[in-house]
């Protein structure tokens, strides 16, 4: 993974960082390096996730997964962490059309996604720390008695990661299902490189090893200074844009494949880092589609924004073919990759010249090691950042309030902020329908 910040130098961009201000910081940027390593060493929470190239076991998972080798579908049933990650891996490996995610309790799009599927040929991905889930859970619960519904045992069809104890853990025992354990001391959101994000990718065959190996590769490139490691780079400079105005973050990948990626790094950002009155606000695009949309906003817009474009170097080759339109003769016998690439110059070039502060983030390939570097990189650039800012990484209770106030409204626990629910001040505007 390599960065290019040289689109938010003041030089360039408004708001910039000057290079004097990043070699500065760059001081405060070592000892964030000597408070990641410690914590790293010492597992310690949230930092744990760190060393997961090195900690997660791939034979762990072949072997867990391996009675459901026959699936052509993996279905994860999770949500946030425990669902974006599979899903990100998946997507892009090149076989996210075959690991659809229940990652939300919408009735119809549940009932829809279930019924797409051939039950007796998918594997169903289960995944909650605690067990207790109420979107996972209920959504579990639909898709069993689908299944049973079918005439499949979902017993035979059901892999489970979780805690080391809880309802979704004694379920597992009661009926011998394949279990594999969520990382102790690792957020769900930083869980991608563990059981959590790799068991649809292992069931329907990709190299899982290839991913740890780049997350590896991402360690190993860890160092103590912003001009010598690229994920530390990209953390700092988005603190230090935040705090010169560029309260959003446009993350744009240009490949497709990598459009789950920005969801998955969306959380990330927003869960780790939105705190005290901080965080930037991650938004995502899709490079070259929202280049008819969005980026009018982004170029012509507040000067609020970093705008993050991503992009493999190497792709596959596909050619345009020659065309008898005098008008687009240009494009014949031109790859399709060179023309999103001449997309993706084109928008960073014009971000710059109107002063827009962005930074490229490429990867050598969209291949299982260079994903897993990426992935790897992103997380300690957030962890570098949450150093920076002075908030608490790994912590989300304002996700917490509400997951209580939900569970009190629906009788589960008796919750304080439940009452908020029922004293909310309503001004309702509504068509009048009695004409």
């Amino acid at each position: 993974m390599n960065i290019d910040i040289g689109n938010a130098l003041d030089a360039v961009a408004q708001p910039g960082v000057s290079e004097d201000s990043l070699r500065r910081l760059d001081d405060r940027v070592a000892a964030a390096h000597d408070r990641i390593e410690r914590g790293i060493a010492d597992e310690e929470f949230g930092y744990a996730a760190l060393s997961l190239p090195e900690t997660t076991d791939p034979d762990a998972i072949h072997d867990a997964v391996a009675p459901l080798a026959d699936s052509e579908y993996v279905l994860t049933v999770g949500i946030g962490g425990s669902a974006l990650g599979a899903a990100t891996v998946a997507d892009a490996l090149g076989v996210g059309e075959r690991a659809p995610v229940l990652d939300n309790v919408d009735p119809q799009s549940l009932q829809t996604t279930v019924e797409s599927l051939p039950l007796s040929e998918t594997a169903v991905h289960v995944v909650s720390r605690s067990g207790t889930t109420a979107e996972t859970l209920g959504n579990f619960l639909v898709v069993r008695e689908a299944m049973a519904d079918a005439g499949v045992d979902w017993t035979d069809r059901t892999i489970v990661t979780t805690g080391e104890s809880g309802p979704l853990h004694a379920l597992a025992d009661e009926h011998a299902l394949p279990t594999l354990s969520v990382p102790e001391g690792v957020p769900g959101r930083f869980s991608v490189l563990s059981p959590v994000g790799l068991i649809p990718a292992a069931i329907l065959g990709c190299d899982i090893e290839a991913v740890l190996a780049g997350g590896h590769a991402g360690r190993t490139a860890l160092a103590p200074s912003i001009f010598d490691c690229p994920a530390y780079a990209y953390g700092a400079v988005a603190v230090a844009l935040e705090r010169r105005g560029a309260h959003v973050n446009a993350f744009v990948p240009y490949a497709e494949r990598l459009e789950y990626f920005a969801e998955w790094f969306a959380q990330l950002w927003a869960e780790s880092l939105g705190k005290d009155g901080m965080g930037q606000t991650p938004v995502r695009a899709l490079g070259a589609t929202d280049q008819h949309s969005q980026l009018q906003l982004y170029r012509a817009g507040r000067h609020d924004k970093l705008i993050t474009l991503v992009r493999p170097r190497d792709r596959s080759q596909l050619t345009i073919p020659d065309t008898e339109i005098e008008e687009l003769a240009y494009l014949g016998d031109t790859g399709v990759g060179e023309l999103i690439d001449a997309e993706f110059e084109a928008t960073e070039a014009s971000l710059a010249a109107a002063s827009q502060p962005n930074v490229r983030v490429e990867i050598d390939r969209l291949d299982a090691a260079s994903l897993g570097e990426l992935l790897y990189g992103m997380e300690a650039a957030c962890i570098l950042a949450g150093e920076l800012l002075d908030v608490e990484t790994f912590t989300q209770p304002a996700v917490e309030w509400g997951k209580r106030a939900a569970r009190g409204l629906l009788g589960d626990i008796d919750a304080p902020e439940t009452d908020a629910i029922t004293e909310k001040e309503r001004l309702v505007v509504a068509p009048d329908r009695s004409q």
